[in-house]
């Protein structure tokens, strides 16, 4: 077999991200090399094997019966694989390769970019893609190891671990409260200007709970914010109330450049997730990372 017998387990994964991935180009992203390079190594092993593993056509890829099996005992050979290297290296053991992550961009900024240092000098192997965005990316078409995603996850099939919640809070600096006053109950937020933080929607309804009370509002707000970051820069100009994570302002919540408005009413909690690609098993650089995020949060609430 000679030199070939050394590359098969990297023709093995390559063969099992373009089955993933659905296509080669695709495969060639979340590997970070070249796609021509993907599909030479595909044609390599489906010659070394003696058989066609992809049927390929305009409408993509799909794998043969042959491709099928082998993409199912491969995918079990490399779990395995994942498996004996985190035993051969013991929990603290480092790691090395790239971890690909995703997460919404003020969470990330906010909680998880000042903390990466400390997980990179624990694994000065490793090199770590953080992919901001606050929409929830396609893991297997952008080569994304674990997300991080907050909220109810809408998807039961996904393979995911909670880390932590925070609470939701109603906001507000300072100077806007000046103005306009503070409300004192959840109906007073008719009355108030509300930066409403929805996708796809033109207004929201909170509903607060006092003991056995509880107060459903639907708010009106001007402005109507797609992204996290729009929501900080708008309350922090003085625009109007906002309903949001502890997480999202706790800066500022620390500083007292915002303020909670209705201490006294509660909302639901905001979850915060990692999520795994499906059908594989989480790795073991993507489950170090979920449990330092999970550390550094316990920590920050300590």
């Amino acid at each position: 077999m000679g030199k070939y017998a050394v590359d098969r387990f990297a023709a093995m994964e390559t063969f099992v991200c373009v089955v993933e991935a659905g296509s080669f180009s695709a495969a060639a992203r979340r590997l970070s090399v070249g796609q021509p390079a993907v599909s030479k190594t595909v044609a390599q092993l489906e010659e070394h094997l003696g058989v066609r593993l992809l049927t390929r056509s305009t409408r993509g890829l799909s794998p043969t019966e042959a491709g099928l099996h082998f993409f199912e005992r491969a995918r079990l050979a490399i779990q395995e694989a994942d498996a004996a290297e985190l035993a051969a290296r013991g929990a603290a053991g480092s790691l090395s390769g790239r971890l690909r992550v995703s997460a919404a961009v003020s969470f990330a900024r906010l909680h998880v970019l000042p903390a990466l240092p400390r997980f990179l000098a624990a694994h000065p192997a490793l090199e770590v893609d953080v992919i901001l965005d606050d929409r929830n990316v396609d893991l297997i078409e952008e080569g994304i190891d674990v997300s991080l995603r907050m909220g109810s996850l809408g998807d039961s099939t996904m393979t995911a671990r909670k880390i932590s919640q925070s609470p939701r809070l109603v906001v507000a600096t300072p100077g806007y409260l000046a103005g306009a006053g503070r409300p004192d109950s959840p109906a007073d937020l008719l009355s108030h200007q509300v930066i409403v933080y929805l996708q796809g929607q033109r207004n929201a309804t909170w509903t607060f709970r006092q003991g056995s009370s509880e107060a459903s509002v639907a708010v009106h707000g001007r402005v109507r914010v797609s992204a996290a970051e729009g929501v900080r820069a708008a309350v922090l100009a003085d625009m109007g109330l906002a309903i949001a994570s502890a997480w999202m302002f706790a800066p500022e919540l620390a500083s007292g450049a915002v303020e909670p408005v209705l201490p006294d009413w509660q909302l639901p909690p905001v979850e915060l997730w990692a999520v795994f690609p499906n059908g594989r098993l989480a790795s073991s650089k993507a489950r170090a990372f979920v449990d330092f995020v999970a550390a550094e949060l316990a920590a920050a609430r300590a």
